[in-house]
């Protein structure tokens, strides 16, 4: 099953070979299921008995949280149709949708992983589902930078404001992670637990902030733009470095300037209507039918430049 030799395992099986077989280290052949070449090999050991819900001996892992572990949409929606259940839990306490959150994947392979959340979610698994940490798979997601995930949870409930028990919150999750996930595109997801009513960063926090996103600027536009007023001084202008500057020269000049001058009418009107609308902008904005263009501002669209 490992090689995904599909032949074979059927060749096997036809002469007695025991579907639940375990191997030195613990894996039944299910568990060994973790390429989407293997689908067959999950269909022929299905039909010959091996039970859908059994267990690593040391990880707990069944084979549905294999299957979410590593992206496999085909595995897991077969695996579902035959019974596995949807909030088993393995050793570190983590549902098969906690799994598919909490593996870093790469950006070409996002959609792969948001399919697999899809449609866990969609046969009911629990967005708010805790693992022995306390992260929740909105936490996770967010670790990873996968936008598409986070927003697919926070629309079905995710709390964006749960905390784990380091004390982070979602969007502490993905400043942490911004840095080194530039390619995922992590001010999306900064965007999208803004406008699902994330509590902001402190302020006084936003200089610290600045230190370690400043290779993601939009991350910083989208926080910038969710005060009506950031005290800015010459820290701000030291915290970035010059060819980070050179790179994005009329995001940093704007944001530099504010230290002189206020944030525009345009500005401190959104920032007054998101705030009456608090925990209920998305509810309100999808029932107005505002200009397109419009809309996406109220929803913190990037625009490159802070006024």
């Amino acid at each position: 099953c490992a090689p995904a030799s599909t032949d074979c395992v059927r060749l096997l099986l036809s002469f007695g070979a025991d579907p639940e077989a375990v191997s030195e280290d613990g894996y039944k052949p299910l568990h060994l299921c973790k390429s989407p070449d293997s689908i067959q090999c999950v269909h022929a050991l299905l039909q010959h008995g091996a039970s859908v819900n059994s267990r690593t001996e040391e990880e707990g892992d069944t084979a549905l949280h294999v299957a979410a572990r590593h992206g496999l949409t085909d595995h897991v929606r077969l695996l579902l149709r035959d019974g596995a259940q949807l909030e088993a839990r393995n050793e570190e306490g983590q549902t098969p949708l906690n799994a598919a959150c909490a593996q870093p994947h790469q950006p070409q392979d996002m959609d792969r992983y948001y399919q697999v959340c899809q449609l866990l979610v969609e046969h009911g698994a629990s967005v708010n589902a805790a693992d022995g940490d306390r992260q929740h798979p909105l936490h996770l997601a967010c670790k990873n930078a996968n936008a598409q995930v986070a927003e697919l949870l926070l629309a079905r409930g995710a709390n964006v404001n749960v905390m784990n028990y380091s004390g982070n919150t979602a969007l502490h999750n993905i400043l942490q992670a911004t840095a080194y996930k530039l390619d995922h595109h992590p001010e999306r997801v900064v965007r999208a637990l803004l406008n699902y009513g994330a509590i902001r960063i402190w302020p006084g926090s936003l200089l610290k902030v600045l230190r370690y996103c400043h290779t993601c600027p939009r991350v910083i536009e989208a926080l910038m733009n969710s005060y009506d007023h950031v005290r800015i001084s010459e820290d701000w202008v030291e915290a970035v470095p010059a060819e980070v500057v050179q790179k994005y020269p009329r995001f940093y000049q704007s944001l530099f300037s504010l230290e002189q001058r206020p944030r525009s009418l345009q500005h401190l009107a959104r920032c007054t209507l998101r705030t009456f609308l608090e925990g209920r902008l998305l509810l309100v904005l999808s029932q107005l039918h505002l200009p397109s263009a419009l809309h996406r501002f109220l929803l913190l669209s990037f625009e490159d430049v802070l006024y």
